[in-house]
């Protein structure tokens, strides 16, 4: 209306926008204003694409409190919303390795338990599908509940003992001498196969296993499942297997050295390691 307004009488205009005389000018005079958020806007949206859209206004805040800024939680919220910055809510994942009892069932030892005060003294692991080009892949992770960081990881085209055997063979090689975390599972037919239970004996791990049925037993690897996912997976359309790999690669290591954390202080594993070790 305001650029019509100069060929068009202002009266004529009001009335076919059904518009009042007085609630136009304000808004025009509103128009006028300088935006004192500006600035912040521009490093909100900086923050938000640096993250691939991957933060919600929790962690963008925290990021803009990390770079000096002093604003409130709810007005960065404001802001993104404005701005139609969105993170998308993370889905429940489908595959399970359950497959009954086909071997030894350990006790739950862990028992929802997950904080730790040293590293390497508790590590979960499970194993997740993603379906590519009609093709299935696996991923085995193991993450210490220390600092939530991803110790090893193992990618196959099939769910199989030796799959996770090698993830689990990859993290007992990056601990020092005396260092025997307990490893937790589900009740997957890969944790109750001889050779799983014979390198944590060989390590001297205790192993524990969630009760049947129970995914909050094993909570923590769910969430890293449900991130991962959201985060990467479900933000691109993969055509082939080594283009997911290659950014299945990055996303583990943004997500143990910069990805903020709100359980770590809002900092990332690897920055929540390092300060913990350093005191």
């Amino acid at each position: 209306m305001i650029a019509l307004k100069a060929t068009h009488p202002l009266p004529l205009l009001l009335q076919a926008a059904g518009l009042a005389r007085s609630t136009f000018f304000n808004r025009q005079a509103t128009l006028k204003i300088p935006d004192r958020h500006a600035d912040l806007r521009a490093q909100i949206h900086k923050a938000f694409t640096d993250a691939k859209g991957r933060y919600g206004h929790r962690r963008i805040h925290a990021v803009l409190r990390r770079q000096g800024w002093r604003v409130a939680r709810k007005t960065v919220l404001k802001l993104m919303r404005q701005e139609n910055l969105v993170c998308k809510v993370r889905t429940r994942r489908k595959y399970s390795s359950y497959k009954g009892q086909v071997g030894k069932i350990a006790e739950n030892l862990l028992k929802r338990e997950f904080d730790t005060d040293a590293p390497n003294a508790k590590w979960v692991t499970d194993v997740t599908e993603f379906k590519i080009a009609e093709q299935k892949l696996y991923l085995s992770p193991v993450l210490d509940l220390f600092d939530r960081s991803i110790v090893s990881y193992s990618v196959s085209d099939s769910p199989n003992v030796a799959f996770t055997n090698k993830s689990l063979t990859e993290a007992i090689g990056t601990l020092a001498a005396g260092e025997t975390p307990m490893m937790h599972s589900d009740q997957g037919f890969q944790y109750q196969h001889a050779s799983w239970q014979k390198l944590l004996r060989n390590a001297n791990m205790a192993q524990s296993m969630s009760r049947k049925g129970n995914c909050l037993d094993n909570s923590v690897m769910e969430n890293f499942f449900g991130h991962l996912k959201e985060e990467m997976f479900h933000r691109q359309e993969f055509t082939d297997i080594d283009g997911f790999i290659t950014e299945l690669d990055d996303y583990i290591h943004w997500y143990n050295y910069d990805r903020i954390s709100l359980t770590l202080q809002c900092l990332s594993p690897m920055e929540y390691r390092a300060q913990a070790l350093a005191a």
